[in-house]
């Protein structure tokens, strides 16, 4: 029987799946083709399907642009775990440390915008749009991030 609530995606159920890749601009494409793919397979709401790439994609941005040197390549993980009740992506790296929380949360969009910045929102709109956004560093060893959304939430 069809679900009401994901007239596209009516077996929708468990997703547990993960990639592999390098810190290169490049890779965004692989990503953003995953993620797209993955959203597609929950039960996750059109406008909910693509806060999740985004967030995502930004996260990954970041992580390419700023936690290697130019000259180390690195691996990122990106693995997904969603349920009918949530959709759960958790990203690894073994990069430079960066904590989240040491921002300011309360960004101003339009003072950013009138001072001409083009960077620095990254994290403000992953916490806009996804309901939950946490951070683990494991010394020596690697970066954490987890990004969760609600279905129906």
């Amino acid at each position: 029987m069809p679900d009401p609530a994901r007239p596209n995606n009516p077996t929708a159920g468990a997703i547990h799946e993960r990639i592999q890749i390098t810190n290169e601009t490049k890779n965004l494409i692989v990503v953003r083709e995953f993620m797209t793919k993955m959203v597609g397979l929950s039960r996750l709401r059109k406008e909910d399907e693509n806060k999740v790439i985004l967030a995502v994609d930004e996260a990954i941005s970041n992580i390419i642009e700023h936690a290697f040197e130019e000259t180390r390549t690195g691996e990122i993980e990106i693995e997904v775990d969603a349920d009918d009740a949530r959709f759960a992506v958790t990203i690894r790296d073994s990069g430079k440390e960066f904590d989240p929380k040491k921002l300011d949360p309360g960004v101003n969009i339009l003072d950013h915008v009138k001072q001409g910045k083009r960077h620095g929102l990254g994290i403000f709109i992953m916490r806009q749009i996804m309901d939950e956004v946490n951070y683990i560093f494991k010394e020596g060893v690697q970066n954490e991030l987890r990004l969760v959304k609600y279905i129906n939430g």
